[in-house]
């Protein structure tokens, strides 16, 4: 099975892509994750990655979809790959159709994570960890038991993500929305897409990603290429 994960930022794909890898055998393909480790490894297309990215250089395409069919070609123990992270544009869409379609196999489904983009920001904006032990907090939702205390390790340190602004969040939604948010009409068009509401707690959410792998899954077998 191959699967993506499609949201905008702070929507939970990393979230749900682990609780899916641990709980369903699904390997996650992080391109973040995956140009790193090119890059630490010093392969060719690390190498190639690591002199753009050094110029400050978004990595092209080509670059990525080479590191997913290597990823592909090396093969899964589990029952097979999410895709976290990609793609993000109709042409990067089109690209990984045509890289499974010369390895004999298709994309099975997607998911998308809708999310309400004033909640959202509200989510984003507030989170912030320990500094020393780094657990996770929220102004809103999750605050420390004791007022400035770490729950975990007694530190009353705390540091929030520089880009965890409420200028930065709007300025990537409305990235999402101009470059990734057609690909919701791409894979509805071609039957893919399955919808889940992602703005719950996770004990909801969850098992309705749950739902969703499952629905995916018996559509594959029932319409196996």
């Amino acid at each position: 099975m191959i699967l993506v994960l499609l949201g905008p930022p702070g929507a939970g794909k990393g979230t749900h892509a682990n609780l899916l890898e641990t709980k369903r055998s699904l390997v996650k393909l992080s391109t973040g994750d995956m140009l790193r480790a090119a890059v630490a490894a010093g392969t060719e297309l690390g190498r190639k990655a690591s002199v753009i990215m050094e110029r400050g250089q978004l990595v092209p395409d080509e670059i990525v979809i080479g590191l997913i069919a290597e990823r592909l070609d090396a093969g899964s123990k589990g029952e097979g790959f999410i895709l976290d992270g990609f793609p993000r544009t109709i042409a990067q869409a089109e690209a990984l159709d045509r890289l499974l379609a010369e390895r004999g196999t298709t994309l099975d489904g997607v998911i998308e994570m809708q999310v309400d983009d004033e909640a959202l920001v509200e989510r984003i904006v507030g989170r912030f960890t320990c500094a020393n032990c780094g657990e996770g907090y929220h102004d809103s939702f999750m605050q420390t038991k004791v007022p400035g205390v770490c729950d975990r390790c007694g530190s009353t340190e705390f540091v929030r993500r520089r880009d965890d602004n409420e200028e930065v969040v709007r300025s990537r939604l409305e990235a999402y929305y101009a470059q990734t948010e057609p690909l919701i009409g791409y894979y509805k068009r071609q039957g893919k897409l399955v919808s889940v509401d992602t703005m719950s707690e996770i004990d909801v959410v969850h098992p309705a990603m749950m739902q969703a792998l499952d629905a995916i899954k018996s559509k594959s077998v029932e319409t196996p290429g």
